[in-house]
């Protein structure tokens, strides 16, 4: 997967207009932290211990287990965490049984060498996975994984994210893009999770992608956006997330009249209007009292 093209960053008469202040990683806007770290691979060791918490021996090829995305609220606790670990963990969950292919039996996944190669779990390593959150009561706290003290609520909501607010062009105090895993399926396809941020004067939002390409068998995507304006006078932030999944088949896509050849399917943003949806759903972000 290619990363993002660099980003320069804001000019520092751009933050002060907006009453922000760059910080290592991110950027300190209306009561928000919000910083991003791009860590390397994860080395043999790093591996052993992810594999150990999740009790697998089965694993994306590049896991960048030390990478993450937080987002954290001064006044209320609030922290939004995305990270490679809650990721598998919500894959280990879910389950799913392993997509059928003709080629499957070539295939070399990752196992231990000793081991019998066996179909027997999910390799595209599809995840459930929307972001991990807590309140946080030290602001300097800085975990791993916050998966399990895990202790806000989402509510269904009516509400829907604005789009044409998105949409206007205004500076950007802090973009990044952080790859938190990633496998090409032995050249059969590819699977990858991401999470982009973007900050505005008038607020942040966040994309966070799944997408999985079997060659010549299904694509899935399922993309979870967050959005959260600031609202002048408003002490409390809104916090918008809304999921959504789609999924197909490439026999399906042919039989619409679109191509059935895997080239024409290496850009998720282009093609997900192609794509049925499965599952949406909106949430609003309970405040604790």
């Amino acid at each position: 997967m290619a990363k993002a093209e660099a980003w320069d960053g804001p000019a520092t008469a751009e933050l002060k207009a907006a009453g922000a202040e760059a910080i290592p990683g991110g950027v300190r806007v209306k009561g928000w932290v919000i910083q991003s770290h791009n860590g390397p691979i994860l080395n043999s060791a790093s591996l052993q211990r992810f594999e150990d918490k999740l009790q697998t021996t089965h694993l994306p090829e590049m896991v960048f287990g030390e990478s993450f995305l937080s987002l954290q609220h001064a006044q209320t606790g609030i922290r939004l965490y995305f990270n490679a670990l809650d990721a598998l963990k919500a894959w280990k969950q879910e389950a799913l049984p392993p997509v059928e292919v003709p080629a499957a039996a070539k295939w070399k996944f990752r196992s231990k060498p000793s081991d019998q190669v066996i179909l027997d779990y999910d390799y595209t390593f599809t995840t459930l996975y929307c972001g991990s959150d807590a309140v946080v009561q030290n602001p300097d706290t800085m975990h791993t994984s916050l998966d399990e003290s895990s202790n806000l609520c989402w509510e269904d909501t009516e509400d829907r994210i604005d789009l044409v607010a998105l949409s206007a062009k205004e500076p950007i105090l802090f973009y990044d893009e952080v790859i938190l895993y990633e496998d090409e399926l032995a050249d059969n396809g590819i699977s990858f999770l991401t999470v982009r941020v973007r900050v505005m004067p008038t607020g942040w939002f966040l994309l966070l992608r799944f997408w999985l390409r079997v060659d010549g068998v299904l694509m899935r995507l399922r993309d979870t956006r967050v959005y959260c304006s600031f609202s002048r006078g408003k002490a409390n932030p809104v916090v918008l997330r809304e999921c959504c999944w789609r999924e197909t088949t490439f026999a399906s896509l042919s039989a619409k009249g679109y191509p059935s050849d895997c080239a024409a399917y290496g850009d998720p943003n282009l093609i997900a209007h192609k794509l049925p949806v499965v599952m949406q759903k909106t949430e609003k972000l309970k405040l604790p009292n």
